[in-house]
């Protein structure tokens, strides 16, 4: 995991202790006023340190954007709302909220409207869930933008609690959207690999692990798997199991790419310039995605490309790949 990854990755006890931080100088503004204003802008300080560390704890929005509020930043609090909005799966909806809006009269009850509706407890959010919202969830993730990490990370632990309540088709289906958005999610791609183990379901159950060994070789999770096939196959008469068939990775990468798809479309970018005359359309499409920088749509077809055969697409895998 990279230094940018490990950042964006919830760690309790360093906001909780930023948190604590700002709110101690906030008590120093209210008993000073004098120095109020250099006790306000160490206190926003913390508090944008918690969020940092922590987005998925309530109270470190609350925390910033009270802050915010007291210093009379309508303009920072817009941000945090909208900064907010993008961990939630940018939902156009709520996006929309927060235009031509006084921030300083309404700014604090869209925050709490926010966390009301859409909890960043996990707990609490599935507790709010009956099965016409619980459908109605299904529907609005397929439309979100999950290629921010935390909003994949906020929506992945979601959907492992629709996984742990039995919901376990929901859980398939939706958690392709995430990872179509965000290849890198490697924790993610585990969780989906061994829900297909224990469902007997070998070929997804591979090609999950492999993309994760794809993306992390340190971790030999596909070799680990096809060895635990192989022991449970001893003594049996059945033919050895060595992978699925290239069509079904083909497909299977084929559809990840369309998925990808839903984040943006790309367009066409003509002045790229190149070496070769003839160049094919699969390449084409590469050097553009890559070009406006949409790694996972390229990722996916460069995969899909490599496992069909075409050797050329590897350096456009690793090239989509380091971009994740």
């Amino acid at each position: 995991m990279d230094s940018a990854s490990k950042l964006q990755h919830p760690r309790r006890n360093l906001g909780s202790r930023h948190r604590s931080q700002a709110n101690r100088f906030v008590k120093l503004a209210k008993k000073d006023p004098d120095r109020a204003q250099d006790s306000l802008a160490w206190a926003e300080q913390n508090a944008q340190q918690a969020v940092l560390y922590d987005f998925t704890d309530e109270r470190n929005w609350r925390c910033l954007a009270e802050i915010k509020h007291m210093r009379n930043d309508a303009e920072g609090l817009s941000l945090v709302l909208e900064d907010l909005f993008v961990v939630l799966g940018r939902d156009p909806n709520q996006l929309a909220q927060i235009k031509d809006v006084d921030h300083m009269e309404v700014g604090l009850e869209l925050l709490e409207a926010a966390f009301l509706t859409d909890s960043l407890e996990p707990e609490v959010w599935f507790d709010q869930l009956d099965e016409d919202s619980l459908s109605k969830f299904a529907i609005r993730c397929k439309r979100l933008d999950f290629t921010d990490q935390r909003a994949n990370i906020v929506y992945g632990r979601r959907l492992e609690r629709i996984r742990s309540a039995g919901y376990e088709e929901m859980f398939i289906e939706l958690v392709h959207h995430l990872l179509a958005h965000r290849p890198a999610n490697h924790e993610l791609w585990m969780e989906l690999g061994r829900l297909h183990e224990r469902r007997e379901e070998i070929d997804q159950a591979w090609l999950c692990y492999d993309h994760v060994q794809q993306i992390k070789p340190s971790e030999p999770v596909r070799d680990l798997f096809l060895d635990r096939l192989k022991r449970a196959m001893d003594g049996q008469d059945s033919l050895p199991w060595s992978g699925p068939s290239v069509e079904t990775r083909a497909d299977f990468l084929s559809k990840m790419q369309i998925l990808s798809q839903t984040v943006s479309e790309v367009p066409v970018i003509d002045d790229i310039e190149v070496n070769v005359e003839d160049i094919n359309q699969e390449l084409k499409r590469l050097m553009n995605l890559i070009e406006v920088g949409d790694a996972a749509e390229a990722f996916f077809l460069a995969r899909t490309l490599f496992t069909s055969g075409e050797s050329w697409a590897e350096e456009w895998m690793v090239k989509a790949q380091s971009m994740l």
